[in-house]
């Protein structure tokens, strides 16, 4: 069971800013801007790379509730980045699907 399987069973508390049947959200414990958000499908997909086209509907649906929390923790305005990292050479440190959220900060490019 991955930490995110975790949190979304209530084992492990989280600072939660978005939940339905298919997805939750939640501040990151660990911050890389003032803002990060991680939106993580309650379904475990393993990684993007693995994602099938049956989940398309779910993975824009990711998409759709970062840009509602965008809003919501203003930073539509402003700017924000999403990023999914597939695999370890990605910085994937969590085997489950999720998406980051950074925004209240210049970030910079190339990232990484």
């Amino acid at each position: 069971m991955t930490i995110f399987e975790k949190i979304i069973a209530r084992e492990i508390p989280a600072k939660i800013v978005f939940e339905d049947d298919e997805v939750l959200a939640f501040h990151d414990v660990n911050p890389q801007a003032p803002v990060h958000v991680l939106i993580v499908p309650k379904r475990v997909v393993a990684r993007l790379d693995e994602a099938k086209e049956s989940d398309a509907q779910l993975l824009g649906k990711l998409i759709l509730v970062a840009r509602k929390i965008a809003r919501e923790l203003g930073v539509s305005e402003s700017g924000y980045r999403l990023v999914i990292n597939s695999g370890p050479n990605a910085g994937e440190s969590v085997p489950h699907l999720h998406v980051h959220l950074l925004g209240k900060r210049s970030l910079g490019w190339p990232p990484g």
